[in-house]
């Protein structure tokens, strides 16, 4: 994928005055190479059980304030319980496991990759990519877990920075 695109986030991240700056170049970089109509990240408190929106490429949607519960679900299991990346490529298995699923098809996705953030051995959070439907290949789940979960994890520590 894109050199280019990774030069111009590891220099966003350098010159990032606040955590919005910081996920605006995760953002940019996840969309320039897999892809992302909705980017989202979330923060996770497992001892409250609790996900807090962070970041949002859609705030008139998905604004960045308040908490949501954890449901116990496939999505639970998987994320929190195995701390893997979580993939669905159709709007029907979104359906299963996220309640807006609706206006998340209304946004013209019907795929997501939630890719576990693990910062200093501790789930964190999750960064989330949505885009239309069967657009995470395998190739591009593997890209995710592989490659941008380590910018993630490296924007996170940054952002964590202003705190």
């Amino acid at each position: 994928m894109s050199a280019h695109a990774f030069a111009d986030f590891d220099t966003a991240l350098a010159t990032a005055e606040s955590p919005d700056a910081v996920w605006d170049a995760l953002c940019a970089l996840a969309r320039a190479t897999v892809g992302a109509r909705l980017f989202t990240i979330m923060e996770l408190d497992p001892g409250e059980q609790v996900a807090r929106r962070a970041y949002t490429s859609h705030p008139a949607q998905y604004p960045t304030s308040g908490t949501k519960p954890f449901e116990m679900n496939p999505w639970f299991d998987t994320v929190m319980g195995r701390q893997d990346t979580f993939v669905a490529n159709t709007i029907e298995e979104i359906a299963q496991v996220f309640g807006d699923h609706l206006l998340i098809h209304s946004l013209g996705c019907a795929s997501v990759v939630n890719q576990p953030l693990i910062v200093g051995g501790r789930l964190v959070g999750t960064m989330n990519l949505l885009d239309e439907a069967g657009h995470y290949t395998p190739d591009k789940v593997a890209y995710v877990r592989t490659v941008l979960s380590g910018s993630a994890v490296k924007a996170w520590e940054k952002a964590a920075t202003f705190a």
